[in-house]
């Protein structure tokens, strides 16, 4: 990692002309059948075609929507690739998303993402620019310029379909949360609770690096150059590749990135939470310049917005780092003489992904991607359950959805405009992980005001040459 002084300087020259402004997993019978005859199919580009990428062109290809025109892999030929090539060995192929967009554009409509989460913006704003509809892996970008970019340019190309893949968008909780939140069910919000604890791959590696790991042969299927996009230049290292990019601040977005679109996707859209007035990192453990912490427990506070009151909410993860629960969490029956929820707290041994959100007069727990809220204790669930409203099921899944946005069938739930601010969110948290202080942002210049380093990774590091034509809008 740079020093501050080098990195505040480059960082000026890459932000110079760049102002930062301020119930169910299935669709009803009737969905299906209007899925099935919905039509002509959108001829689909996907880049990044193996692990979750074979897994998002996978769904995309069984809603029955899209044809699959063309490959494109920085590792084209790798065996991670091998599934989708057999599945698919009339798409032509292509390592350079670049000449794919050059020698496909009259035959691509649409293209899916599935790369690490350095690589998104440039593909994503690439594909805009050329007027491709685009389905992009959360989160849809790795530094908060580059989402805000993404943000303006979905907004100039507005003709095209975007969608972020944060599937539990279009399923159960997406509905209920809209359903409990327009009947006043979930109101007067003050505090959210998100949490994942699951064992990550950094978790057993040295926090005392001081330098990046050496240098190693690079694979002979993988074009280096190509993987590496507009970051500035790293030499290769099997820890920097499949799947192992998630853990560096430079390639990835950690645990916050990864996981906190499926659980907090909807609280932030349905509670209009946009920007943190303060990015507060609680715990940090094993901290280093190089690779995210063993363990976080971040603290956003969000304002007041018309009505509704300011929210915390606080952020976990890290194996030995379990938040508390209120009293009653558990399925059990709660005892009367036990206080309400929100006053007696325990802790649990183990924590599946999820949330718990506290209102002034209830409280809810809930899981990740399209898991349902509940209210707790059970005592006032039972209580609630006749003022509950009736809660609309999903027309169409995620992948599907896109594809029938492509069409003009339907409208995307996870567009930029409504992901963006979420992913601006992490970037944020991302910041105050790798400085290790408490940071004020004002919303309003979109600015972070008392660290200037934190404030030069808004931007991120200079482009390298040849990648700087993407971050004009």
């Amino acid at each position: 990692m740079p020093g501050r002084r080098n990195f505040l300087k480059t960082a000026a020259v890459a932000s110079t002309g760049i102002a930062l402004t301020g119930l169910r997993n299935t669709s009803t019978a009737a969905g299906y059948n209007r899925i099935k005859n919905a039509g002509r199919k959108i001829n689909l580009a996907c880049v990044g075609i193996g692990n979750r990428g074979a897994d998002i062109i996978s769904e995309l290809y069984k809603t029955g929507l899209a044809n699959i025109v063309a490959l494109c892999d920085a590792d084209l030929g790798a065996a991670h690739t091998q599934k989708m090539l057999d599945a698919f060995p009339g798409a032509k192929r292509f390592k350079d998303f670049r000449e794919m967009f050059d020698k496909m554009g009259n035959h691509v409509e649409a293209v899916c993402i599935g790369t690490p989460d350095h690589s998104h913006f440039p593909i994503c704003m690439d594909a805009l620019r050329r007027g491709k509809h685009v389905y992009v892996e959360k989160p849809m970008a790795r530094t908060f310029l580059e989402a805000e970019l993404l943000i303006k340019a979905a907004k100039k190309y507005n003709k095209v379909v975007t969608q972020v893949g944060n599937q539990g968008h279009s399923e159960a909780n997406y509905f209920q949360f809209k359903a409990w939140k327009d009947a006043g069910i979930i109101k007067d919000v003050t505090a959210i609770t998100a949490h994942m604890n699951a064992p990550r791959r950094w978790h057993n590696w040295d926090v005392n690096i001081k330098k990046f790991p050496a240098a190693e042969p690079v694979p002979d299927t993988l074009d280096w150059d190509e993987w590496l996009a507009a970051i500035p230049y790293h030499d290769y290292n099997k820890d920097f590749h499949m799947g192992q990019w998630r853990a560096w601040y430079d390639f990835g977005m950690g645990a916050l990135g990864d996981w906190g679109a499926h659980i907090l996707d909807t609280a932030h859209e349905f509670l209009q939470l946009q920007l943190p007035y303060e990015i507060n990192p609680l715990k940090i453990e094993g901290h280093n310049d190089y690779f995210f912490p063993k363990a976080s427990t971040i603290l956003f506070r969000f304002a007041a917005r018309g009505k509704m009151p300011p929210v915390d909410v606080t952020w976990y993860d890290g194996v030995d780092n379990i938040p508390e629960v209120p009293e009653g969490y558990g399925t059990s029956a709660l005892d009367p003489n036990i206080p309400p929820a929100g006053n007696n707290t325990i802790q649990p041994a183990k924590l599946n992904p999820g949330k718990i959100i506290y209102s002034k007069t209830l409280t809810f727990k809930g899981g990740s991607h399209g898991s349902t809220l509940s209210i707790i204790p059970e005592e006032k669930a039972k209580a609630m359950a006749s003022k509950l409203p009736r809660v609309p099921e999903s027309t169409s899944n995620h992948f599907a959805n896109f594809l029938l946005a492509c069409s003009g069938q339907e409208k995307t739930r996870s567009p930029f405009e409504i992901h963006g601010p979420l992913s601006q969110v992490f970037s944020l948290g991302v910041i105050a992980q790798r400085v290790n202080k408490k940071l004020q942002f004002n919303t309003h210049t979109q600015q972070i005001t008392n660290d200037a380093f934190a404030n030069a990774l808004l931007a991120g590091p200079v482009p390298r040459k040849g990648w700087e034509e993407f971050y004009k809008v």
